[in-house]
């Protein structure tokens, strides 16, 4: 295989020029791995084998493969083939534990398979609010030494009603197969299965055709002889052996009208003074049209010359240009990266460019004002369902136009049609509409507010909410700006920013409503406020700083039940309408936008409540203990702002050293409150001077009285610093873990009793040991050890090897690795509390060791 050139690279890569959030060079081309102008090296053609195999096998028109990457908990898309792979950018990260069927594949091991739209409507919303669209999908995990690496993708025709054959599903199978043993070998040879780049584009192979042949013949006009080659004698289905060699016998094979027609053409060539080339078609004895082209020349003395030629066998693939010049509409082809490979004549003067000008390029780099990126729905749709697609443009200058796309399997046919101004397009305003023509159309103006909700129902702080409007709400309506206000004490304080120059919008922080501006005004009267334009903007609203002299704005009322909470606004950055179908859903997701920033500040404000109980409970500073250094360490999870049970403590009681941690069943308020109950009647009980068995009885019958309905693990430890006796007691708490003296580390199997606020007679029996100098006691959470799609018992391994790993670094230091490496899980849905105990020969108050 050789390395794509340049320019064929960037034709793959550039199918939508004005892509948002792109790095765009000067060809146009977004940098990254995959364009780097370099030969692709064997991971990249392995991946490519792999997914045009997939594709080809199970009736595919799309696909790609999803490798793991260097961060933990992210899949990137490392080859997409057969779509453009910036129209489908959003789909180039993908987080384990998201709910879409790349996530759920890699993370179960086992395949995803989507016959139709309905069945994946019902098992992943979130992929069909996306891209909502009639298709089916398959997702096969490809595992390599025993482990999930990626997952492979074909997209297909849907297929209502209907299972994914067994033969389609052991094809695939066969391909991830394949694909994980290949990957396998790069590793055992020191390369490595991931990806950090952008995807690589791959162009799929045509359809199958047949091939397209050339034969030719020799004939004698005097004698009437005719010599024909092998390849002739194929195209007119008669073997070489059984060609008589005469005119006659090529004639018999021909249609008749096409007998008079080479007779007539004949006579011609041999009447001519000169050298003469002349062409014609024919159709051949399977129907199929042929082109025949014949040279002819005069024999000496005026005598009957020569005639050569060669039939053209062209297959069915190629569009016959003349007969597409002849339809009164605008036509062009695209292949599946969107270059064009054919345009006729009306659709040259539609789009004001010669054919030279356009064939081999990029349509949206041809011709800038489809890269419009209100018509992504529509491009997506045609690409990835077999279904037509219809919108209305506008070109610029003037006519609109009536477009629809037909889907195949080597890429779109469009078909142009000059038609009349939508009647709610404002003059000299470039407005994309919602273009609600066909139902794939329909469908993506009805999935929108669908796709956010859904997103929405996730985020749970402000910030969230934010930031899914902005990867939700911008790309849907070609947006490049976001701002969000919310009301605080009569004022609207910047909540969220994206697109807009820096501080630029710092000036209308804390703005009174009493402010004449369009972000005030359109939450004081709750009405929508649109601009088509930055003059109409200028001419409302006099003397009001902007940002750019181009664009349009919408300026959305953020209400909920009626309670005043903030405005939106969306920037453009071209000129644009406003639809009344776009006025109404934007109203709408104002609505939805609202509910979920309202939910939200309640939430931050309750979590910074139970931080602040949290914060109060847990201990600042660690007893300094002679013989004993201690250091604890907690960290948040990263799944919402509920803070956890969790809790560690460290009692002095007499000559021993009490060492506890702990965690409470639930997050919020209510989990700290009993948190810090708990944590009291532990304290309360190890001062009273209880041995280890009945302190933890105690704490686990005063939970049950106090009848939360929670319940909690723990685990107890007392040791003698003078003499490294120890007396451990656990309830249902994570096994520590015992670094020796010698660096060796491992689990310790300490029996324990059930959880605390079960059982009001659970017994719980207390382990004795001893601690020598130099020895590292490691208690924890189970937030520390637990990962999604991972057992438990790898997590504690994971903290053992660890904790060998950091040697003989010193407790502060240890405990900072142990948290640094835990923070690097990109999703953690737990709290994580950390308590190192590490004894050392006792020292006397002069610091001499004893």
């Amino acid at each position: 295989m050789r390395a794509p050139a340049a320019g064929e690279h960037a034709g793959c890569v550039t199918w939508y020029g004005a892509a948002r959030h792109t790095s765009l060079g000067e060809s146009g081309t977004p940098t990254g791995r995959a364009n780097d102008g370099r030969a692709p090296d064997e991971l990249s053609l392995v991946l490519a084998q792999a997914v045009v195999s997939a594709i080809e096998s199970t009736g595919g028109q799309a696909g790609g493969v999803y490798l793991r990457s260097h961060t933990p908990g992210l899949l990137r898309l490392a080859v997409l083939a057969g779509l453009p792979g910036l129209l489908f950018r959003p789909w180039w990260r993908m987080h384990v534990n998201r709910p879409f069927p790349v996530a759920e594949a890699f993370r179960s091991g086992q395949p995803v398979y989507l016959a139709d739209t309905e069945e994946a409507m019902r098992r992943f919303p979130q992929l069909m609010a996306g891209l909502p669209f009639p298709f089916g999908s398959l997702y096969m995990p490809v595992v390599s030494d025993g482990e999930s690496v990626g997952v492979l993708v074909v997209m297909r025709a849907a297929a209502p009603g209907e299972q994914v054959r067994a033969l389609d599903r052991r094809r695939l199978h066969g391909v991830a197969d394949r694909l994980g043993s290949a990957l396998s070998a790069l590793a055992a040879a020191g390369g490595e299965p991931v990806w950090d780049g952008e995807p690589l584009p791959v162009q799929l192979p045509a359809a199958s055709a047949p091939p397209v042949r050339i034969g030719r013949f020799d004939w004698n006009l005097e004698t009437g002889a005719v010599g024909a080659d092998d390849e002739l004698c194929a195209i007119l289905g008669t073997g070489p052996g059984r060609f008589p060699g005469t005119i006659e016998a090529l004639a018999a094979r021909l249609a008749p009208e096409d007998v008079y027609g080479l007779w007539a053409l004949a006579r011609q060539a041999a009447g001519a003074d000169g050298p003469v080339v002349r062409r014609m078609r024919l159709r051949g004895p399977d129907g199929r049209s042929h082109l025949l082209e014949v040279s002819g020349r005069r024999g000496g003395g005026g005598r009957g010359g020569h005639l050569t030629g060669f039939l053209v066998d062209l297959g069915i693939g190629p569009v016959v240009a003349e007969a597409a010049d002849r339809l009164p509409r605008g036509i062009f082809s695209l292949d599946r990266f969107g270059r064009i490979t054919y345009i006729n004549r009306l659709a040259e003067e539609i789009l004001g460019r010669v054919r030279s000008e356009l064939v081999g390029r990029v349509l949206w780099e041809a011709v800038p004002w489809f890269a419009n990126p209100a018509y992504e729905d529509h491009y997506r749709a045609a690409m990835i369902s077999d279904a037509p697609v219809h919108f209305t443009a506008r070109r610029n200058p003037p006519p609109w136009l009536s477009v629809s796309l037909y889907p195949g399997h080597d890429g779109l046919t469009a078909v142009l049609t000059p038609t009349e101004e939508p009647a709610y397009t404002p003059d000299s305003v470039v407005s994309p509409g919602l273009g609600l023509g066909s139902p794939a159309d329909r469908s993506a103006a009805l999935y929108r507010p669908v796709a956010l909700a859904i997103a929405l129902t996730e985020a749970v702080t402000a910030r969230q909410v934010s930031a899914v409007v902005t990867e939700e709400l911008l790309p849907a309506f070609g947006g490049r700006q976001l701002a969000i206000y919310l009301l605080k004490e009569g004022h609207l304080y910047l909540e969220w920013e994206t697109g807009f120059p820096k501080g630029f919008l710092d000036r209308f922080d804390a703005v009174g409503l009493d402010a004449r501006i369009p972000g005030v005004e359109t939450l004081t009267t709750g009405r929508p406020i649109f601009f088509e334009s930055m003059q109409r903007l200028a001419a409302a609203y006099p003397g009001i700083p902007m940002d750019a002299d181009v664009g349009a704005r919408a300026f959305l009322p953020l209400i909920a039940s009626g309670r005043l909470v903030g405005s939106c606004i969306l920037g453009f950055d071209q000129p644009r309408g406003f639809s009344p179908e776009e006025r109404t859903v934007l109203t709408a997701l104002a609505g939805l936008i609202a509910q979920a920033l309202q939910r939200a500040q309640r939430y931050d404000n309750e979590a910074a409540l139970a931080r602040g109980l949290q914060d109060a409970l847990l201990p600042h500073r660690l007893p300094v203990v002679n013989g004993i250094d201690t250091e604890g360490r907690y960290l948040a999870g990263t799944q919402g702002m509920d803070v956890g049970g969790d809790w560690y403590d460290v009692i002095e009681t007499g000559r021993r050293l009490a060492l506890v941690i702990g965690d409470v069943q639930g997050h919020g308020v209510a989990a700290a409150a009993t948190m810090g109950q708990l944590r009291s009647a532990v304290r309360a009980f190890a001062l009273s001077g209880h041995d280890p068995q009945e302190v933890m009885s105690g704490t686990n019958r005063l939970l049950i009285d106090l009848d939360s309905g929670q319940f909690a693990s723990c685990c107890y430890i007392v040791m003698d610093p003078a003499t490294g006796q120890t007396y451990a007691v656990r309830a249902g708490h994570p096994q520590p873990v015992l670094r020796r003296p010698d660096g060796t580390a491992e689990v310790m199997d300490l029996p324990g009793g059930v959880v605390l606020g079960i059982d009001p007679d659970a017994s719980y029996p207390v382990t004795e040991l001893h601690l020598d100098p130099g020895a590292l006691l490691v208690l924890y959470t189970d937030g520390m050890v637990e990962q999604a799609g991972q057992d438990i018992d790898d997590g504690v391994e994971r903290l053992r090897r660890t904790i060998t790993g950091l040697g003989a670094a010193s407790l502060t230091e240890t405990a900072d690795q142990v948290i640094r490496r835990a923070r690097q899980a990109p999703d953690r849905p737990d709290d994580i509390a950390l308590l190192l105990a590490a004894r050392w020969a006792g020292r006397d108050d002069d610091g001499a060791a004893r």
